[in-house]
């Protein structure tokens, strides 16, 4: 397929395509996975990988992958999105999947192939195994994923403009927050400027839940009306281009108590204390430690049942996890958020939540809006 020229290259962006440059230093990436682990192909069938590696952005392909050469593959429905989409590939047009898939794998002489078993149904993979004569394969499911999670510059731009559009809608409807508004009002009105904004769609329902409904960390927007004295947790996000943003604020509506300042401090406190060490090589497990051991020691270790944080890219939840039980280690160029919380049933809930970029010596507060103690409505 041809090269774009410079001016196809400009419309390549704007639509949100990764840049040759960039997807090439991607499926570098994964040459690499093929060659540590003996592989004679690997076979991407999530379309979030898909996208990362080829640029298609389409509902329905698969990539193979052999250390020589890479082909995309899919039905009439895509050939020619994919033929503006895609470079660097050989496009092959299926009628049935499956067949597609084996012709060529069984062409090729592929034997151990890699695959994403989480995105392949036991069905497909029977079949698959079945057809494709000496064919083994092998998981690599962690291996990608952890490909994605450190970004390159072209993510990064992405992700900031996501949460430039998110900061904007929600700051444009905060008004709205007072006595006698219905969360599920708020909601609709937030996303929709989200959309008008540039959003191509939010990164999930987004959460509005006040009062004592607060103490749901992921309660959907419903027909309660806000009271004076309320907690109101608002957890957003919006697509764009592929990626996504996700963040948490928690205001008060009217002057707060002090035992709402107390959580809402301790909270705070967990939230500054994370982000302040994170930095390269610092172990994912330590970080999701120093959230919760500061709010245990504030006597609430019952109410922060969730992990602290996890990755945002390609999906809203990705690579890395920040838990108790995380394994993996920060790397520069990883992008995750730091959310602790506290949910006291029938009392209420305090969420703060912002995305950091890791950097050579700490890390970079990418979402903007204030996490001080705000009064509203």
């Amino acid at each position: 397929m041809a090269e774009p020229n410079s001016k196809e290259q400009e419309e390549i962006n704007i639509r949100g395509v990764p840049t040759l440059g960039m997807r090439q230093e991607r499926i570098d990436r994964i040459k690499k996975v093929l060659r540590e682990d003996h592989l004679d192909g690997i076979l991407i069938t999530n379309l979030e990988n898909i996208h990362y590696l080829s640029g298609f952005t389409g509902s329905d392909a698969a990539l193979v992958m052999t250390e020589n050469k890479g082909y995309f593959l899919t039905d009439s429905r895509y050939t020619t999105q994919a033929g503006e989409e895609v470079s660097g590939f050989e496009l092959i047009e299926y009628k049935k999947k499956v067949e597609g898939l084996s012709d060529l794998m069984n062409e090729l002489g592929l034997r151990g192939i890699g695959f994403e078993p989480q995105n392949l149904t036991y069905g497909t993979h029977k079949e698959l195994a079945e057809k494709v004569s000496g064919g083994e394969f092998i998981s690599i499911d962690e291996r990608v994923k952890n490909i994605r999670a450190v970004k390159d510059d072209e993510e990064i731009g992405r992700i900031k403009r996501s949460i430039d559009i998110a900061s904007k809608s929600l700051r444009e409807n905060l008004w709205r927050v007072k006595p006698g508004s219905q969360e599920r009002e708020i909601a609709l009105e937030l996303e929709f400027s989200m959309r008008r904004n540039g959003g191509d769609g939010i990164s999930f329902d987004t959460i509005i839940a006040s009062g004592n409904r607060s103490a749901l960390p992921h309660g959907k927007p419903s027909e309660k009306r806000i009271h004076k004295g309320d907690f109101v947790i608002i957890d957003f996000g919006v697509r764009h281009r592929g990626y996504y943003s996700d963040e948490t604020c928690t205001f008060f509506c009217g002057k707060p108590n002090r035992r709402q300042k107390e959580v809402y401090q301790v909270v705070k406190d967990a939230h500054d204390r994370t982000i302040a060490s994170v930095r390269p090589g610092r172990k994912a497990m330590e970080l999701d430690a120093i959230a919760r051991g500061w709010i245990e020691d504030a006597g609430y270790r019952a109410y922060f049942g969730h992990m602290t944080g996890h990755g945002v890219g390609l999906a809203v939840h990705e690579n890395p996890v920040i838990g108790p039980e995380s394994r993996g280690v920060v790397e520069e160029g990883m992008i995750f958020t730091v959310e602790p919380g506290i949910y006291i049933p029938g009392w209420g809930g305090v969420r703060i939540e912002d995305m950091v970029l890791v950097t050579g010596n700490g890390c970079e507060v990418l979402t903007n809006l204030s996490k001080e103690i705000e009064v509203i409505g």
